[in-house]
């Protein structure tokens, strides 16, 4: 029986660790966005909600070629890192997170919106007559309301980012333990026809993938009967 190395082990923990601080960003970053989209009527909503699911047609090398561009040494962004004395982003970990967030955006921000949007007006007018601040009616009423929207959120960009493959080989390469995550661990093990070691990070991630759906499903379900 095929044990993992060290090595492997290293990916498995460097990909957990990385999901779990984009999911935290992510969430950061798309609840104020979703809650943007769900109610601007600005003329520019449309092109900012295409730029936010770019990321869902674009494919992952593409996106992971013109990050690597960005925050490279001759890049805006390296250059402004480079400036700060942070140095260059690719090949690091903090690189990785920025494609993660990137990457995975939609998965984030999509559910969120579509919670805010099912929820409708009524509930935060009725609390804006009881004088309830704006902070207050998002915090007690919209948040409560689109928990399942949230849930799925986190469900899905914790997922997809420990799934993904493109964007990470090209912005991280395959580096143990800084920037070799489980995908790219599987892709050496391929590539060096070690089999059985692809195997059992690869049927890990067919579990994990198989547990999330069913995660899914089941918020899925826990918000329709509440809803009935």
């Amino acid at each position: 029986m095929s044990i993992l190395t060290p090595d492997d082990l290293q990916a498995v923990t460097l990909t957990l660790k990385l999901a779990s601080v984009s999911t935290v960003l992510l969430l950061c970053i798309a609840t104020p966005l979703a809650w943007w989209l769900a109610h601007s009527a600005r003329w520019y909503k449309g092109l900012v909600a295409a730029c936010v699911a770019l990321p869902l047609v674009v494919p992952p090398t593409v996106l992971g070629f013109y990050l690597l561009l960005l925050m490279g040494p001759q890049g805006m962004v390296g250059e402004f890192t480079r400036w700060l004395g942070i140095g260059a982003l690719p090949f690091t970990f903090a690189g990785l997170v920025i494609g993660s967030i990137v990457f995975s955006l939609p998965f984030a921000v999509q559910p969120i919106q579509n919670a805010f949007e099912a929820m409708g007006k009524r509930p935060l007018e009725v609390a804006a007559t009881l004088r309830a601040s704006p902070w207050d009616r998002f915090i007690s009423v919209a948040v409560p309301l689109a928990r399942p929207g949230f849930l799925t959120a986190i469900i899905l960009a914790f997922a997809h980012t420990v799934g993904e493959f493109g964007v990470v080989l090209m912005l991280g390469g395959s580096i143990p333990g800084e920037t070799e995550v489980l995908s790219v661990a599987i892709y050496t093990h391929v590539e060096a026809m070690e089999y059985s070691e692809a195997h059992w990070l690869a049927g890990g991630m067919v579990l994990f993938s198989f547990l999330v759906l069913l995660g899914l499903y089941r918020v899925g379900g826990n918000w329709a009967k509440g809803a009935r």
